[in-house]
């Protein structure tokens, strides 16, 4: 036995040796299918040079708006993702735009892709990089709702207004929570949506939940329903139209804004 496997190895040796001659003197060695990988490409033994990138994914700032801005103008990218941040569909209004140029896809905006970006578009306006914010009877919602797509969420007018990109699309009375479990004020997104939910903590159904900042969430709320005003919530955001909740949940996506705030 150890005679035989002695002898496997110095074959294997034997055959290596040979390929190894075999590609140092500049002829090809052949082999199974299954043993090679073609490569897709000439390799030339140099590493491609890309252009140098002004703004790629992950970028954000006024200049990254400015970009989104002119994207929006060729209808590449929905007024929703002017946002300054450079994300995935910035990134592929982008690689569109590429394409219907006939420059190299790269999906990042080059110096190249800049200029081209400028001779089909008009330098942005004050109202295209900033769209005034909606006005419902007379009064302005918060700047943030303008762009994009929003829960609006008023505590001194206590409403919740569904806007896409400055339109309102749904109006709600909401309820929000006592002095002691008070509804946090700012900037969130939907971080996710129970549909059945039940919180564990207070053992309650919150059904139609969309959650923006911790446990709190908007949700219908049968005690709203029912006791209207007298009661509040936990530090929730209730909802008392379980007809118009049931359309907002299937409507509204994780990642939308949550704009909380005092008119």
């Amino acid at each position: 036995m150890r005679g035989l496997i002695i002898r496997k190895l110095a074959s294997g040796l034997v055959v290596g040796g040979a390929i190894a001659a075999l590609l140092s003197s500049g002829t090809a060695a052949s082999a199974a299918p299954n043993d090679l990988k073609t490569v897709p490409f000439e390799v030339s033994g140099e590493l491609p040079i890309y252009p140098k990138a002004l703004w790629k994914n992950g970028s954000s700032g006024t200049n990254v708006r400015k970009v989104e801005a002119r994207l929006v103008q060729l209808k590449l990218l929905e007024k929703r993702y002017l946002d300054n941040d450079f994300g995935t569909m910035t990134r592929s209004a982008v690689k569109k735009f590429q394409q219907s140029k006939g420059i190299p896809q790269l999906g990042y905006v080059d110096q190249n892709t800049l200029d081209q970006l400028a001779k089909v578009t008009h330098e942005p306006t004050q109202t295209e990089l900033f769209p005034p914010a909606p006005v419902v009877s007379g009064k302005k919602l918060d700047a943030r709702c303008a762009t994009g797509v929003a829960l609006c969420i008023d505590k001194t007018t206590r409403k919740l207004r569904y806007v896409v990109d400055g339109v309102v699309k749904m109006q709600f009375d909401v309820r929000f929570g006592a002095v002691k479990t008070a509804t946090r004020e700012g900037s969130f997104t939907v971080g996710w949506k129970s549909r059945n939910h039940v919180s564990k903590l207070y053992d309650s159904k919150m059904p139609y939940a969309m959650f923006f900042s911790g446990g709190q969430a908007v949700h219908y709320s049968s005690d709203f329903a029912a006791r209207g005003y007298n009661g509040a919530s936990h530090g929730c955001v209730n909802v008392r139209d379980l007809a118009k909740i049931k359309v907002l949940f299937d409507e509204v996506h994780v990642g939308d804004k949550v704009i909380v705030y005092r008119s």
